[in-house]
């Protein structure tokens, strides 16, 4: 009798480039420095071209490839065009890091409208935008979405009002978003932070005197972030919120 031994198909090795925001200071910067280490091609976008520049030129050693992307993401006119372009020139990324975020604190009703508009732009807007041009070219392959939120997003807090508002439906949507596209392969989800020492608290827009050795560092929060990308395409943390030891603050 003849033996016949059926073969598997071989599985595709999926592109290991990752999309990250706001990659040139804080939580960002980190993220970048995790994921060269770790063996990951990259898409930078930041506003600001000489940060970007200076941090490929540091991460040589690594040899992944370092793409850089500048747009301003508080200019909704700019974000389309600016990711498209980098889609059609680096290619559609296994993952997206939606990082960059921004916080004015004041009484809520007191803020300025262009405080507010900026806060809700950079923090949930952009978002919608960068998604709305990278997910229908995912749905190709499938991906991964991975925002980045806060404990603010269902704690309120004085005078921060309107990053908590943002935060809350940042969180929302992307429960939303991982509902529509799960039948796409898409994957969509938060890390929820606690307070992160980043250069945030150093902006004229906070005034806070908070003990920042006690906050979690970007350090830890990247390679969190790492952990959950790397996780197999068969399952999904939806969810995984990181707090310094010391609680809430």
């Amino acid at each position: 009798m003849k033996r016949f031994i059926v073969k598997s198909p071989k599985k595709l090795t999926k592109l290991k480039l990752a999309f990250i925001t706001g990659a040139t200071k804080g939580i960002g910067r980190s993220t970048v420095i995790t994921f060269a280490n770790a063996g990951w091609d990259l898409i930078l976008l930041s506003r600001n071209m000489d940060l970007m520049e200076k941090l490929k030129s540091e991460l040589l050693a690594t040899k992944s490839k370092i793409n850089l992307v500048k747009c301003d993401l508080s200019n909704p006119l700019e974000i389309e065009h600016c990711v498209k372009e980098a889609i059609e020139k680096y290619g559609c990324p296994s993952v997206l890091i939606n990082n960059a975020g921004c916080a004015f604190n004041g009484p809520l009703v007191e803020m300025d409208l262009g405080q507010w508009e900026q806060t809700m732009q950079i923090n949930l807007t952009s978002v919608f935008q960068i998604c709305s041009s990278i997910i229908p070219k995912m749905r190709t392959n499938g991906g991964l979405v991975i925002n980045v939120s806060s404990h603010a997003s269902y704690n309120a807090f004085p005078q921060w009002g309107a990053y908590c508002i943002s935060k809350s439906a940042l969180a929302m949507f992307t429960k939303c978003l991982r509902e529509e596209e799960r039948s796409n392969l898409i994957r969509a989800c938060t890390i929820t932070l606690g307070s992160v020492n980043t250069p945030l608290w150093d902006s004229e827009s906070i005034n806070a005197d908070f003990d920042r050795a006690s906050m979690l560092s970007s350090s830890e929060v990247s390679q969190t972030i790492l952990y959950i990308a790397q996780q197999p395409e068969s399952q999904l943390i939806e969810d995984l919120t990181l707090m310094p030891s010391g609680g809430a603050f």
